[in-house]
């Protein structure tokens, strides 16, 4: 192996620059050239890249979004998309490539996969943490962070003014933001997707639960993380019904890209530093077609398909955790 690449593609994440600079760094550790490819996959169709050097990683680990910059590529998903990135890969003599990136990315993967006989390796990064097969994704833990900073200044005015406060988070199809960001601000109250699968929140059980902590606690804040695009018409939209229905001053903050955005926190860069070298040691090694994870503090290799065909679980003991206080409140009238 002499020639290897790396792509950022889908949704940026704090602590893609980290795991791009130790691929780079454990590249050149065992002679290598290393390419990047940039704007995602349009990088390969239009044979858009960089020859990095060490030089070119030098404090980045500590920058959000991507060096390489990420996009999402319609025409990549064709036979002939998938064709033109593996002639590409041929001229340039590349012998593994390695993506950085989420559901969509490792589909793009094996897609690419069907036209080029190089290793493929991919790495988590999502802030959404919705990958099956490893505890936590990069940029989840730097999402977490951002989300309770805002939440936690939000608690602030809304004691200050015995407001209610939405929250609204990112994750429409994922609720791990919305969960850790309610446990750890100390939310009265969460909707996430994975509870409401087939059916909405109930109106009523929210003004009543509202009404409940206010006879017990008098006038007081009330703060509700609610993922994205679990309400119709938004968090916005839930307000202004919950505001009519219980004569309480009800704000939506609505948080939105500023969670994908910041200085990684260093649980971000420590999970990119050792997937991002460990890709290039299992690429080294002949490996292919896998996701590299982290499950129990160990590295994993898990196969590109086991990533999607199951649906990643919410931690059942941080839910059981909420609903307790939910239930407290609940059952106090």
């Amino acid at each position: 192996m002499k020639r290897i690449a790396v792509l950022t593609s889908g949704g940026d994440a704090p602590g893609m620059n980290a795991a791009i600079r130790a691929i780079v760094l454990a590249g050149h550790y065992f002679g290598l050239d290393v390419i990047g490819y940039r704007h995602g996959f349009n990088g390969l169709l239009e044979q858009e890249y960089q020859v990095l050097q060490t030089s070119d990683v030098n404090n980045i680990i500590q920058r959000g979004g991507t060096i390489l910059k990420s996009a999402r590529c319609k025409p990549f998903k064709t036979e002939e998309g998938g064709q033109q990135a593996a002639a590409n890969l041929q001229a340039l003599e590349i012998d593994a490539l390695i993506i950085i990136g989420g559901d969509g990315s490792f589909h793009g993967a094996v897609h690419l996969s069907q036209f080029w006989s190089g290793a493929i390796i991919g790495l988590p990064g999502t802030i959404d943490n919705d990958i099956n097969g490893t505890d936590a994704t990069i940029g989840y833990y730097t999402a977490i962070d951002t989300a309770l900073e805002s939440i936690d200044k939000v608690r602030d005015t809304a004691d200050a003014f015995e407001r209610i406060f939405l929250i609204e988070v990112m994750g429409r199809h994922a609720g791990f933001i919305g969960l850790s960001a309610a446990v750890c601000s100390g939310a009265e109250q969460v909707l996430l997707p994975e509870l409401y699968t087939d059916r909405l929140p109930d109106l009523q059980a929210l003004v009543e639960h509202i009404q409940t902590a206010q006879k017990i606690r008098g006038k007081c804040s009330y703060i509700m993380v609610v993922s994205e695009n679990i309400w119709p018409g938004g968090a916005a939209d839930l307000a202004n019904q919950l505001a009519e229905k219980t004569a309480i001053d009800c704000r939506p903050v609505i948080l939105g890209h500023v969670q994908r955005g910041g200085s990684p926190v260093s649980l971000d860069r420590i999970l990119a530093s050792k997937l991002g070298a460990y890709a290039v040691e299992a690429a080294r090694a002949g490996k292919t077609g896998i996701m590299i994870g982290e499950r129990n503090q160990k590295v994993v290799e898990v196969p590109f398909e086991q990533t999607w065909l199951k649906t990643k679980a919410l931690d059942p003991y941080l839910l059981h955790i909420q609903q307790e206080m939910f239930d407290l409140v609940k059952n106090s009238q």
